[in-house]
């Protein structure tokens, strides 16, 4: 129970980025490759702006300009994207990729928790499998960036993970350096379902809130304990 309050009590925290030091570090690392210029792209910008006829050019892993009549550097790769679109990548903000991997079996079955309504102290990364064939198809979709979440059966689910949709032996080789974490927490029907079959609490939208109200008195009492 203690863990689970010091891992509430401390949420905002996370968030903020303000954890002296990060567990589980990321290990991703952009590949190495020559530049790359994509030349006459029909190019949606993410900000409103369409640019017809328009070049990419791709270095360092980075964007390093857009426009038209962009000169390829030494050894960059050509794309020809006349009749073809370019849009920045999409971010999956609420993923279960990795922790309900294909195929769907038990075995792979990772995202819920679902042992207490309560759950605070779980990692959503310590469930991901990085080889999920769904995120080849996220990323044949165009997503790029996904935040992975722990399943709805619990009112507060644990600590949410963002990884960059790269190949990688493991999760840490996907992890987005430097991103935020994000606490899940359902506020519906799930919860009341999954325990109220169980015969015990949370059993009704009440119920929900009562759970969620005692758990955040809790970590506070935790946290004035320690101060």
């Amino acid at each position: 129970m203690l863990s689970r309050l010091a891992m509430l009590s401390s949420a905002a925290f996370a968030v903020s980025g303000a954890l002296a030091s990060e567990p589980f570090p990321s290990t991703y690392q952009a590949p190495a490759g020559p530049p790359v210029l994509i030349q006459g792209a029909t190019l949606l910008t993410g900000t409103g702006e369409r640019i017809d006829g328009a070049d990419v050019l791709i270095a360092d892993g980075r964007i390093q300009s857009i426009g038209k009549g962009l000169v390829a550097p030494a050894g960059a790769r050509i794309v020809d994207a006349k009749a073809k679109w370019v849009t920045p990548g999409l971010i999956d903000i609420h993923s279960h990729l990795g922790v309900y991997a294909s195929p769907a079996v038990k075995g792979l079955d990772d995202g819920n928790e679902a042992t207490s309504p309560v759950t605070s102290n779980v990692w959503a990364e310590h469930s991901v499998w990085p080889q999920d064939p769904g995120f080849e198809t996220a990323l044949e979709g165009g997503v790029t960036t996904l935040q992975i979440l722990p399943g709805s059966a619990n009112l507060i689910g644990g600590r949410s993970v963002v990884v960059k949709n790269v190949q990688g032996a493991t999760y840490q080789a996907m992890k987005f350096p430097g991103a935020a974490h994000g606490l899940k927490m359902a506020c519906g029907e799930n919860p009341k379902r999954v325990y109220g079959e169980k015969h015990q609490a949370p059993s009704t939208r009440m119920g929900n809130v009562a759970g969620y109200r005692q758990a955040f008195a809790d970590a506070q009492d935790y946290q004035q304990q320690w101060d």
